[in-house]
């Protein structure tokens, strides 16, 4: 799966007052080491290092996590990274499939949205590379090709 394991049942849903659904708690906080680790797994997305995610959570600019509450048990994330004012990337977005179409992932970019409309400046650009059409664009995402195109590459292959 891509580095994007949202919950794509959400996507034709309103978001409504309170999108999450009953028994689950959405707090404004990034999971644990180990809850990131398990969960970009569990979604069939590529893992981090431990090093990579402990090094990486404290610089989230905000980040998101649903926990299930009976269980206690995160079962989803996601956080914006950047640099708090030009540029903001929405990243790590992901549903453990056994609580996906439970509009946890509406729950979660509506968040990260909603806190940027509150705090990133006019004229910030935030960007999202995403596998899963239908789910960003009611926020107003939309693809950037031709006019600009992505690029990447691993640490290990500099």
């Amino acid at each position: 799966m891509s580095d994007d394991a949202v919950d794509v049942a959400d996507a034709d849903r309103g978001l409504g007052e309170s999108p999450l659904s009953d028994g689950y708690e959405l707090r404004e906080t990034t999971p644990s080491v180990e809850a990131f680790r398990r969960l970009r797994r569990e979604a069939g997305m590529t893992d981090r290092s431990r090093e990579a995610v402990e090094r990486g959570l404290p610089n989230t600019t905000f980040g998101v996590h649903v926990v299930e509450t009976a269980s206690g048990s995160t079962v989803g994330m996601a956080r914006l990274v950047g640099d708090g004012g030009s540029v903001f990337h929405l990243s790590d977005t992901a549903v453990a499939p056994p609580h996906q179409g439970r509009r946890i992932g509406t729950a979660m970019v509506g968040a990260l949205v909603a806190w940027l409309r509150a705090n990133a400046p006019d004229g910030a650009y935030v960007n999202r590379f995403a596998d899963v059409d239908g789910f960003y664009e009611r926020w107003g995402f939309e693809r950037t090709a031709p006019a600009s195109k992505a690029m990447g590459i691993r640490t290990e292959e500099l």
